[in-house]
């Protein structure tokens, strides 16, 4: 067995979708699944002449033999997972755990509509706050409640021990920063949950002891909150069992082609789905 977790040393931005790329192509995961908050931060994928921004799927989509699973702890917007699925033509190999909590309408609403989220804090708008808030509370939907979903429905954790078990890799996936963690960043203006690495795991029901690398990745610029793409240069410093792995073959960036880091927080107006209405995501922080 084999567990990898890549996670962000900065604010988010930092170039992880590059890293996540790489290692996929190069050590072929079974299972690339995503931990992390939700649908408030993304990666544009290019492939050849195409580009995609994806802020649901993991962006290790690039490796067509990997199942694409959603962890627990991630937050879903439907709309934006069934458009993804669409669009990159990952139907069937895209999943999500049917416990993840949803997020509607009126989370997105709540999110723009507070002055404090979305001025003080900078709020991407997304609605993952205010979900976060209800799961919190015990009033929040789950993914099992969506007639849409039925059909990506799993219960991940259980694939991804199994799949550890049978020997096989898994790549878990971080999304944002440690910059940003509700535990350890910069509070407030930090996100809605934990980013650290035994986050991502708890995300997806992977315990400790069977996580074998965490993939820290930074710029090597200056660290600043994401707020739009950037083409900055990054570098990723791994540790196995807090030994450094800096001059490992898994830091070595991919071809700049292949995959460039940056926020899908524009474009298109989303589809609606019956209730949920449709959404623009807006820009920000969190």
């Amino acid at each position: 067995m084999a567990c990898t977790i890549i996670v962000g040393g900065f604010f988010g931005d930092e170039g992880k979708g590059k890293i996540v790329a790489h290692i996929a192509q190069q050590d072929r995961p079974a299972i690339i699944s995503r931990g992390g908050v939700g649908p408030n931060a993304g990666h544009t994928v290019n492939i050849g002449d195409k580009t995609y921004g994806v802020r649901m799927v993991p962006s290790g989509f690039v490796y067509e033999e990997a199942l694409l699973c959603i962890g627990t702890g991630v937050l879903v917007d439907p709309r934006v997972f069934l458009k993804e699925v669409e669009m990159l033509g990952v139907k069937g190999r895209a999943f999500v755990d049917e416990r993840c909590g949803i997020i509607d309408e009126a989370h997105i609403q709540r999110d723009k509509g507070s002055d404090h989220l979305s001025k003080t804090i900078g709020s991407t708008g997304t609605g993952c706050g205010p979900a976060n808030a209800d799961r919190v509370m015990r009033i929040g939907r789950q993914a099992k409640d969506v007639p849409e979903l039925s059909e990506y429905l799993m219960d991940v954790p259980a694939e991804i021990n199994e799949t550890l078990d049978d020997g096989d890799f898994v790549l878990i996936e971080g999304t944002q920063g440690f910059g940003i963690s509700l535990y350890f960043g910069t509070y407030p203006y930090v996100t809605s949950k934990d980013t650290s690495a035994s986050q991502m795991a708890a995300d997806n029901g992977v315990g400790p002891t069977r996580i074998d690398d965490v993939i820290v990745v930074f710029k090597a610029t200056s660290p600043l909150a994401t707020t739009s793409g950037s083409s900055s240069p990054s570098v990723a410093a791994a540790s196995s069992r807090s030994s450094a792995r800096a001059a490992s073959p898994r830091a070595t960036l991919p071809p700049a082609n292949v995959m460039r880091n940056t926020c899908s927080r524009s474009g298109p107006e989303l589809a609606a789905l019956p209730g949920l209405g449709a959404v623009t995501p807006a820009p920000g922080v969190m």
